[in-house]
């Protein structure tokens, strides 16, 4: 059986592929007369790692810019956004411009390095049961071929199934269920590494769909593995692949709630609205026409939160 070192030599033995992606992100809350107390939690700053680098990035709530203002404890930058009283409609907008590279899966590079042993830490969403830890047998020495076989276990296991599932459902429930989304996809993947003591954590960020597939207009979430002598490592088993330059990875956390990036709360009024929409698209080059390709991608934005 080939080695993880050697899977991922052979993976990089043709120059690797690369994207610059522009990134439109918006989400639009509408709180009830009466809320107060706003506060909302931003976690919506791609960090640079080796195989992405943040070339033009900004938040913006009803129009009024953001800056991280500190690190969580996974590493991710994020900022506090509060108001006395709640505006309304609040409108939270992430943009920009990424360059990403295909490094089969591998996550190296990054600032903040946390201790891997923290993402063996259950969660109610990621706690496993005897059918999630029979999804795959105790791991060998070389990891690599296990967390691919696992990762495959659950793309055939659990189909995506839009609906099937609430943010709230837990692995455990999206197993019973037999279909579900990115979220319980990761999940499962989570919960079934860390039952068989591999450290594993949630990954909320955007992925450019394929050629033929249809867009995602919204965010997306994988895993990421740790494996000795090469460090995190990602999959994702909704699409069966390790991330690609398609995938800006964005938030991290213990499972969905603790990588999410908006959190919000508020005082009183009752129930909130919210919508929202992503764009990404591929530029054509350096300034080539991507101011354009921006304001096209937030006309459609707009497009779709009036309908």
């Amino acid at each position: 059986m080939k080695s993880g070192r050697r899977i991922i030599s052979e993976a990089r033995s043709t120059p690797p592929r690369r994207l610059r992606l522009l990134v439109s992100h918006s989400t639009a809350y509408h709180y009830p007369m009466g809320a107060s107390r706003l506060q909302l939690v931003l976690r919506l700053w791609p960090e640079p790692h080796a195989g992405q680098v943040v070339r033009k990035w900004q938040v913006t709530v009803n129009d009024e810019v953001v800056q991280p203002g500190a690190r969580t404890g996974h590493g991710d930058r994020c900022a506090l956004w509060s108001a006395a009283a709640a505006p309304g409609d609040v409108v939270i907008a992430a943009s920009g411009i990424i360059e990403t590279e295909d490094r089969s899966g591998l996550v190296t590079g990054l600032t903040v390095r946390p201790n891997p042993a923290i993402f063996l830490r259950e969660t109610d969403q990621t706690r496993a049961d005897k059918a999630i830890r029979d999804l795959a047998p105790p791991p060998g020495q070389d990891r690599i071929p296990w967390l691919h076989s696992l990762m495959a276990t659950i793309k055939d296991r659990l189909p995506y199934v839009s609906g099937a599932t609430t943010v709230e459902t837990t692995a455990m429930e999206a197993l019973k269920a037999g279909g579900g989304v990115c979220q319980d996809h990761a999940h499962l993947f989570i919960a079934a590494a860390r039952a068989h003591g591999v450290p594993a954590r949630y990954v909320c960020g955007y992925m450019l769909a394929g050629e033929g597939e249809q867009d995602l207009h919204e965010t997306h979430a994988w895993a990421e593995a740790w494996v000795d002598g090469l460090g995190w490592t990602a999959f994702d088993p909704s699409t069966g692949l390790c991330p690609t330059e398609r995938y800006i990875r964005m938030s991290t956390g213990l499972d969905a709630f603790d990588a999410s990036p908006i959190r919000g709360h508020a005082t009183g009024g009752g129930s909130v609205g919210v919508h929202a929409d992503v764009r990404i698209a591929p530029s054509a080059g350096h300034g080539t026409g991507e101011g354009e390709m921006e304001a096209r991608l937030r006309a459609q934005q707009q497009q779709s939160q009036q309908q």
